[in-house]
Parts: structure tokens; sequence; C-alpha cells
């Protein structure tokens, strides 16, 4: 059989792609190397509790906001989202000092007018952009560090509007405005955690796609994309096996990618080179907890905690853990916390030592470390969970170099290919190469997150051109 598409890799951006043109009425094939689908999105169980690994909340879902007409159009929001608080959504304590970062655009700029009377005016100048954003244009090559430190004056502001960019990766010199404009404003708008995991995305989706007629094989790793005539013709697997298609789409990373195709007229060294070459962002260390039964109530909103007011610089620090998000999961039943993930970014330079190593045989010296790393999560985040390691059960373990196992995603990079204000159109990828059929998606292209991600999917469908 020739498929009129096949994805590559079941991520978020792979199973949108996949499950539109599945009911568009084209046959389709996604390909996945792991035993289950969803990439990013799905969930790991240990004992009774199920992990998400990707997925903490999601902004925008709301009735004429960023993202409710797509999740509208792919049957998401029959899913159970829950709404965090309206006073706070999220809150970003430094130091010794908690401020609420509160919904709805007005009501942001007012409660933070409120501890920093003198900025008024620069918060409502911030809102306004988040509100009506500038297109990629115009923002992508403007600094976002410096477009804020224009705006606000008060360093510790400044600091408290960028703390939840922890979810991306803040760098001074390179961080565009579009990125950091568009990673904001939809949690403004509304912020929804999941009743249960990730995988209830990736489940509905799936659905789709086999209702629809689809098919969705998992353990059908891709090493090769086989060029005849300058167009992909197939797909072959380590097993033997090799697909056809007309059209492929990677949701997999695209110096991976572009690594499948080993010979190519179309594909030049220069475009191989100009891809190979783009830095990745950070990865991430998580620790999530079990709590014993009946010890934290449980809060609707995240916490973002930092020793110090070094939110864009803390990662690049060494001596500790300097920042943690703190995220509760939606409790089953009852009113307490039964799970709490801890996220910290981590340099691959604490992992590389490991590199060439597989799960479950990185020896004790890697052990320790994550053990040492997730004690300091948990450290800073009794800030504003006082006694909170006594809570805790069980706790499980993740750093960039699971990530990398999972997902592919070199150096365990949690967010895809850097984005650099000062050289936005090398760090901006299209959805097209320069093989006419084969198309990329996912968040290494434009904007990252599960907002990017499904922006960047609606573009690739846009770029695909199909033949009668």
């Amino acid at each position: 059989m020739i498929y009129d598409v096949i994805v590559i890799g079941s991520g978020l951006g792979g199973l949108i792609c996949a499950r539109q043109l599945a009911k568009e009425g084209r046959s389709v094939l996604v390909l996945e190397r792991q035993s289950q689908p969803g990439g990013c999105l799905q969930s790991y169980r240990r004992g009774r509790f199920d992990f998400d690994t990707g997925l903490h909340y999601v902004g925008g879902l709301a009735e004429g906001q960023a993202l409710h007409e797509a999740f509208e159009q792919l049957g998401l929001l029959r899913l159970p989202w829950v709404r965090l608080d309206v006073d706070g959504f999220d809150r970003v304590t430094i130091g010794r000092q908690t401020f609420p970062l509160c919904e709805g655009f007005d009501h942001f700029a007012s409660t933070l007018g409120d501890y920093f009377p003198g900025e008024r005016d620069g918060l409502r100048k911030y809102v306004d952009t988040l509100r009506y954003l500038p297109p990629m244009e115009e923002a992508a090559g403007v600094n976002a560090y410096d477009w804020l430190t224009a705006l606000i004056h008060d360093p510790l502001l400044v600091n408290v509007l960028s703390a939840t960019a922890m979810k991306m990766e803040l760098r001074r010199a390179s961080l565009p405005l579009f990125n950091f404009a568009h990673s904001m404003s939809s949690y403004i708008q509304s912020s929804w955690r999941l009743r249960g995991g990730g995988n209830m995305i990736v489940e509905s989706l799936v659905n789709d796609i086999k209702s629809y007629g689809g098919e969705v094989i998992c353990r059908s790793e891709v090493k090769e994309l086989v060029e005849q005539c300058g167009r992909i013709v197939s797909a072959k697997c380590p097993n033997g096996k090799s697909y056809e298609g007309k059209i492929f789409i990677s949701d997999v990373h695209p110096q991976l990618t572009l690594g499948w195709v080993k010979e190519s007229y179309k594909l030049k060294s220069l475009f191989r080179r100009r891809v190979n070459g783009l830095e990745n962002t950070f990865g991430m260390f998580t620790a999530s907890l079990v709590l014993k039964p009946n010890t934290l109530p449980y809060f609707n909103h995240n916490k973002y905690v930092f020793r110090k007011a070094n939110v864009w610089t803390f990662h690049e620090e060494i001596g500790g853990v300097g920042g943690v998000m703190v995220s509760c999961r939606v409790p089953e039943q009852g009113n307490y916390a039964q799970q709490i993930d801890l996220l910290t970014p981590m340099p691959w330079a604490l992992c590389k030592y490991w590199e060439e190593t597989v799960v479950g045989r990185r020896g004790e010296i890697y052990e320790l470390q994550k053990e040492r790393m997730a004690d300091e999560c948990i450290r800073l985040a009794e800030k504003v969970i006082p006694g909170l390691g006594d809570m805790v059960e069980k706790r499980y373990t993740s750093t960039p170099l699971t990530w990398r196992d999972y997902t592919l995603s070199p150096c365990g990079s949690a967010f895809g290919i850097r984005k650099d204000c000062r050289q936005p159109m090398l760090t901006m990828l299209s959805p097209k190469t320069p093989i006419p059929n084969l198309f990329l998606t996912g968040q290494s292209l434009v904007l990252h997150g599960l907002e990017g991600v499904t922006m960047t999917a609606f573009k690739t469908l846009e770029s695909l051109e199909f033949k009668a």
C-alpha cells in the first residue's frame, strides 16, 4: 500500500497532523519508535500512579482565546479540564516574597500594580503587548530582555514577570520577544489542568485517527528515508519493513530527520550544516513525588520558587538548584494532593559523563546525583510548602538523559532548537524542507509548548500540497 501521508513520531504535532488528514479522508500511517504513542505527552506508571512527562498545564482554552478553536476542532475540549485559580494561577516566590499572577490581562496588571505602584504604566504596556501579540516578522528580531527592561525599571518585577518562563528557556542575549510573549500570553487569558494524565490527549487523538481509518504502529523506529528522483518514497525500519508514501511529515527533531536522508540531490550540504549547527535548549530535571495520604491539601495553582532574584541567569550558575516549579496534580478524589512534580533546568554538562549509557545502567554515581538534586528541589519547595520532605512516600526522578532516550531529542533538550533574536530567520524553521514532499512539525520550528506545537501543526497542514 502507498499511503497518502506517513507521519513519523507520535508527539502532539504528529498526532494533530495525522488526525486532521485522516478526517479529510487521506490514508494516513503514524510510525512511533516507542511502545506507546505520545512523545512528550506520554505518561508512565509506577505502582498505582500515572506520571506525566511534559504536560503540566495549558493556557487559553476558554471561548475566544488562543487554543479554544483548535482544541474544539480536535475534540479535546471534551476532556476533563480544571481551571486554575483566577486570583493566582501561578504564584512566584523570590527570596521571602510571593506574588500572584492573576487571570485576565487587566486583573494581572492591576494586582501586580498593587505590589509595584510605581510600575503601573509599564505593566499596562506589558499586558497590552501580550493581549495584542505582535506578528513574527515584527517581534522575532526583538530581544525580549531588552524590551522588558525598557518597560519595567524595578529589577524584582522584571524577575517576577519572567519567572514562569522556566517552562521555556530564558537567554538575555538571544530570546526573541515573539517567543517570550506567546509563552506568557495564553496563560494569563486562562490556565487549565487535566483531571488525569496527558495520555488522555494522546488517547483521544489516536482514537480519532483510527476511527477515521488511519493507522498507528508503535515499535517502528525509522532509520532511513529513501529518496528517488528528488522525492521521499519510503520510510525504512531496522526490522526490514519499509512503508511507502506520497507525503512524509516528521515530528522528530529536525537534526535527526535530516540524518535519515542518506543521499539526496535536493538536500544540499549547506542546508544540512545550517540545521545541524543550531543550538538546542536545555533539558529538565524532574522529581515526581507520591505523598502520604491526607498530608497536603490540594492547591489549584503552580508555585515557582527562586532562591534569589536571578530568574534570567539561575540555570547558568553553578552551586545547587536555584529555582523550581511545583505542579500539583488534580486529585482523583478528595481534597488532598496525592502527587506533585518538581521541575528545574539541568544543563547537559551534568549528564555528559553518562551520555553513552542506557536507562537502568548508569551506575551509582548517577543515581546519587539524581537523589542530591531531588533533595535540593524539595528543600527549595519547602519555602512555600513547609515540611514537604516529611510528606513524601515515594519519589521518582528523571534527567535530560531520560528525556533523550525516550524522545531522541539531542542532549535531552526540553524545548527543541533555541530561537535567537539576532538570527531569527536562521533559527525559526519552516515546515517545508528542500525535498518537496518532506515536511516538519513540532516545537523546534517556531514555538514550543502545547500551544506552540498545536499552532505549528496547523501551519504544517497548510503547507501540504496534494497532487490529484
